[in-house]
């Protein structure tokens, strides 16, 4: 595929797609070429613009070269139109046979694969922090460092407020504008008491985001892709790459047990707690994040994954 490249703030970004068992995968990568590879996988129904720039850019000052990309069902990625809306009955039995977690890490594995990259630092947040779970454990030897954020090892575990239930279970946005709407509305709902909101981030990301492709069906598939996963713990406690584990105290939309589940059961992990950080990646902690990834990969040395 072309790979078109653009400046952002006079660094080169290059956007290119990889594919994965017929599926596209969008994807961006920025920094130098000679950067430590690191690979940033999003959350839930989140196209890969709602990664901070101001983080990213941080990344790549401390030597990363940055890829980021759209999960499938999200985005630029492939959207699987096909297999339709997962069924109440789907989502009560935990029964759904779309696609799995280890379909979605295979994808992270396909990208980079088309990168080049025979391994790299992996950072996920939310259903990013379960796809870098699996991802570690069934390519172990392709993930340098595994970081976790806001996740969780289990769909059990942690499960969300009951006061974030209303906003999240809202009717559909049907335009751009009513959509960027909705998202900030669950951001305000699920984010960082403590921290102010980057709410214009949130709407042009939202903006983009709808322009690009609209799919609530894909959020739901991808929602019963998280519910039908088995128990994540037998695989963690097998890891051997370094781990971080981020979470906050205040997220209400994946608690702080999960968290602290998946810190228990990843041996050796590191896990911050930040008192007053919700379920969102607040500015001023995002320094503090990276320096903690950074740290973090220089405990990596080849043939330790």
């Amino acid at each position: 595929m072309p790979a078109p490249t653009r400046r952002t703030h006079a660094r080169v970004m290059t956007t290119s797609t990889a594919q994965h068992g017929g599926i596209d995968i969008a994807y961006e990568v920025e920094g130098t070429d000679s950067g430590e590879p690191i690979l940033l996988i999003m959350g839930l129904g989140l196209s890969m613009s709602f990664w901070p720039e101001p983080f990213r850019h941080t990344l790549t000052e401390r030597g990363f070269r940055v890829a980021r990309f759209d999960n499938r069902d999200v985005g630029g990625s492939t959207h699987l139109t096909g297999l339709g809306r997962p069924s109440p009955l789907a989502f009560a039995a935990r029964r759904w046979s779309g696609y799995r977690l280890t379909d979605m890490a295979d994808d992270a594995a396909a990208v980079m694969d088309t990168l080049g990259w025979a391994s790299a630092h992996v950072v996920g947040v939310s259903l990013g922090g379960m796809i870098a779970q699996t991802l570690a454990g069934r390519h172990p030897a392709r993930v340098r460092t595994l970081t976790s954020i806001s996740s969780t090892p289990a769909w059990h575990i942690g499960r969300p407020h009951p006061r974030v239930l209303p906003v999240l279970l809202s009717v559909p946005a049907r335009n751009r504008e009513a959509a960027a709407r909705q998202l900030l509305r669950i951001f305000q709902a699920i984010g960082s008491p403590r921290y102010p909101l980057d709410a214009d981030g949130i709407r042009e990301a939202a903006e983009r985001s709808f322009d690009q492709a609209h799919d609530p069906d894909g959020i739901l598939r991808q929602l019963a892709t998280i519910v039908s996963a088995p128990d994540r713990r037998p695989l963690l406690r097998q890891l051997h790459q370094p781990a971080l584990v981020v979470h906050g105290d205040a997220d209400p939309l994946v608690r702080l047990s999960g968290g602290l589940a998946t810190a228990r059961a990843i041996p050796g992990a590191k896990l911050v707690v930040f008192p007053g950080m919700g379920h969102d990646l607040p500015a001023a902690l995002q320094p503090v994040i990276a320096d903690e990834i950074t740290a973090l990969a220089g405990q990596w040395t080849p043939g330790n994954g």
